[in-house]
């Protein structure tokens, strides 16, 4: 059976939702990882969304990610490679009623781990940019219910304009608390200079409240 595509009120949960599976991939992922952030529109509090946890990973080397795959299955995800996007690797868990997909990309790829952040940060701290992209969610999810491929197009154009937008004042210090690591092509870094993921921190929320 297809997705079943709902688009939900914000639900103060899913940050909870997110340190719990930020804790199972690290764990997975050891000193590969970087750090895991939250991203997504469960990431932006206010914001309806469809209730999936989306998890950004920042990793040392992909071809130990790849070496870890049965791990990772072992959480429950299915290990898709790069699934359309060159220098990623795309894991989803739960089958049609999707719960988690988690975006994983070298640390020093800021091209992709910068626009992610970007749109986050974006729409946390801009009202008018949540209102508008929840009406486009939910109109879309009506529209679409069973069509994952027509409600990511119907809505391309605007998140596209979004990420427009949000790049062009983002600041990336914000959510850089170390230094990227070096690669493995760069060779591995001591233990001294590798840290552990650590959990995210929600900076820059605008309250819920009118």
């Amino acid at each position: 059976m297809p997705q079943h595509i709902t688009v939900v009120d914000y639900d103060p949960m899913w940050p909870q939702a997110f340190e719990a599976e930020r804790a199972l991939l690290a764990e997975a992922l050891g000193d590969n990882c970087t750090a895991i952030y939250h991203i997504g529109s469960t990431a932006v509090p206010c914001l309806a969304a469809k209730p999936i946890i989306d998890l950004m990973v920042a990793v040392r080397s992909l071809h130990e990610v790849d070496s870890a795959a049965t791990t990772l299955c072992n959480l429950g995800y299915e290990y898709l490679g790069e699934f359309g996007i060159p220098g990623r690797r795309y894991l989803r868990k739960g089958g049609d009623e999707r719960t988690h997909q988690v975006h994983i990309f070298a640390a020093d790829d800021w091209y992709n781990i910068d626009r992610h952040l970007a749109v986050r940060d974006f729409l946390r701290n801009n009202r008018q940019a949540r209102e508008a992209y929840a009406n486009i969610k939910r109109d879309l999810a009506q529209r679409y219910p069973y069509d994952i491929d027509g409600y990511c197009a119907g809505k391309g154009e605007y998140v596209r304009e979004l990420e427009r937008q949000a790049l062009a004042v983002y600041d990336g210090s914000r959510n850089k608390p170390h230094p990227a690591a070096p690669t493995a092509q760069q060779g591995k870094p001591s233990s001294a200079s590798a840290p552990s993921c650590s959990p995210e921190r929600y900076t820059g929320i605008e309250p819920c409240g009118r």
